[in-house]
């Protein structure tokens, strides 16, 4: 008789889960596919920050190096 009344509730709580699971799986996707979106922004131009984050004495010892790297980051 137990195993009858425990039966409804444990299916109710299944399928919940299941349906939990389901839309963590979705928005796990979605965050990684924005992830990949923006690494490819920060990696393509890494270039431009590191042209402006670089100390002004290494720009001046190598000025047309710092250029190079701009450029071929862009």
């Amino acid at each position: 008789m137990q195993n009858l009344l425990f039966c409804i509730p444990k299916a109710a709580l299944l399928h919940g889960k299941s349906v939990s699971f389901a839309a963590q799986k979705s928005r796990f996707r979605n965050a990684k596919a924005q992830l990949s979106f923006f690494k490819r922004i920060i990696f393509t131009k890494q270039g431009i920050f590191s042209a402006i984050t670089t100390p002004l004495h290494l720009k001046n010892y190598f000025p047309d190096l710092v250029r190079l790297h701009f450029i071929q980051s862009i």
